[in-house]
């Protein structure tokens, strides 16, 4: 069985909202953290007994830092990721979209920078799109009852160049949302082969990614490296040997060329 790699931290999203949380410091560094904090709908107290997480943007060390670790706290401290529980992203905001950058502190100016590039990419109506998508999720789970269904309808709309393209302008998302529920459900299993050019993940073609990102499931041979099944999506079910029968959504074929 392959393994996916470990990653340096594990990204997630932390509601904040009505949380009381520590920030210790003034300045500039500190004032940065609160804007963030506020901004997320947290509460600053400079009590460490009521809070549930702390950012330090002063002078601070591991026995500081060991102090709250005691007292039940995750820590933050600015420009010490070697002192950090957590750290926190470049961030993109089209909320509800929310994109996260994060290097595990080995640069700021990185994250910037991929913020900046990224930025420019995303339509500013993105969280419009979002928050259609969010009403629409009823009527689609009575539509597509069944998981695969849901999956394979949101796919081809939000696949490169569909209605719902979240790269593109998308005018009236509501509306083509139902336009795409008017129509029949194609509940045929598909079922797609790649043959590998070679063992390195950047000879994959655009198709090819696409097909992994959006599988179900993935079969693939022991000889097929783990650099290659990171590319698929992280929930996909993997099998080391073909099925019987079809298995329902799409199922990728990974081969190795002879």
């Amino acid at each position: 069985m392959a393994f996916l790699p470990p990653m340096d931290q594990l990204p997630v999203f932390l509601n904040l909202k009505g949380m009381s949380v520590l920030l210790v410091g003034d300045g500039e560094a500190a004032e940065a953290k609160r804007r963030l904090i506020e901004a997320a709908g947290g509460v600053i107290t400079s009590d460490p007994d009521a809070a549930r997480i702390a950012f330090i943007a002063a002078d601070a060390g591991p026995a500081d830092v060991a102090v709250l670790h005691a007292q039940g706290l995750l820590v933050n401290v600015v420009d010490r990721p070697d002192l950090c529980d957590f750290t926190v992203p470049a961030i993109i905001d089209r909320s509800p979209v929310i994109v996260a950058i994060g290097t595990g502190g080995a640069s700021a100016t990185l994250a910037k920078a991929l913020r900046e590039r990224l930025e420019a990419m995303l339509p500013a109506a993105l969280g419009d799109l979002a928050r259609s998508i969010r009403a629409a999720r009823a009527r689609v789970t009575d539509a597509r009852p069944t998981p695969s269904g849901r999956r394979r309808f949101w796919d081809r709309l939000l696949a490169s160049g569909g209605a719902l393209d979240p790269l593109r302008d998308v005018p009236d998302p509501d509306a083509r949302i139902d336009a795409a529920l008017a129509l029949s459900d194609t509940r045929d299993a598909e079922r797609h082969e790649i043959v590998l050019a070679s063992d390195d993940p950047d000879d994959l073609t655009l198709r090819q990614l696409r097909l992994l990102s959006r599988a179900d499931t993935i079969v693939h041979g022991n000889d097929v490296p783990t650099t290659i099944l990171d590319r698929s999506r992280r929930d996909a079910v993997r099998l080391t040997e073909d099925i019987i029968g079809d298995r329902p959504g799409l199922t990728i074929i990974l081969r190795r060329a002879s």
